[in-house]
């Protein structure tokens, strides 16, 4: 029996870089950047997710909305934002994305499971030219508590706290320009 895969589509930041303007809504090509995302992430998981802290209702169009924990504060960043997802999401693993990313690769699911599997561990990261793609990992629900006490602490660094889960590295080298985001107008207005 396969474990279940939820994606998580990380739309819960401040867009400051886009002049204080929700990333995830604005078109690209026609339609909201998350949109595009949902059609790239949905076919690879069971159910989806969106971290969002504001315009819940527009967001809700494409998936479950899951706000920061009150306890954490909003725009506490996108491990908040998998923390308040984590519970929420049926046993398995929790598959992230951000929504400024608008090319998500076709096999994203399977290679991050793959190297997830093939090392026994519970957490595996996108990596292109040998840097890691911290938004872009697959986590096993069961990591809650040590991301939870992670959070605790202050901490807000994500590659830290992947080096602290004990996560592993999957290469796309092969389809790097998934990775570019799109952070202001002008890469918009550019890649559209």
């Amino acid at each position: 029996m396969r474990e279940t895969l939820t994606g998580l589509i990380l739309a819960g930041g401040q867009g400051l870089r886009m002049g204080a303007r929700d990333k995830g809504l604005l078109a690209w090509r026609g339609q909201p950047l998350v949109a595009h995302v949902c059609a790239g992430l949905r076919p690879q998981v069971d159910g989806l997710l969106i971290s969002a802290n504001r315009n819940l209702a527009d967001y809700a169009a494409y998936g479950t909305v899951v706000p920061d924990d009150p306890v954490l504060g909003s725009y506490q960043g996108p491990l908040a934002g998998l923390a308040s997802a984590l519970p929420v999401a049926p046993a398995g693993w929790v598959l992230t994305w951000a929504c400024d990313m608008p090319r998500v690769p076709a096999d994203l699911a399977s290679r991050l499971l793959q190297a997830a599997q093939a090392a026994h561990a519970p957490l595996a990261v996108a990596a292109t030219q040998g840097r890691w793609q911290p938004v872009c990992m697959l986590a096993a629900t069961t990591l809650l508590p040590g991301l939870l006490d992670y959070l605790s602490r202050g901490e807000r660094r994500v590659q830290g706290w992947l080096r602290e889960a004990g996560a592993v590295a999957m290469d796309f080298d092969d389809q790097a320009e998934a990775f570019d985001n799109l952070n202001t107008p002008e890469d918009l207005a550019r890649e559209g």
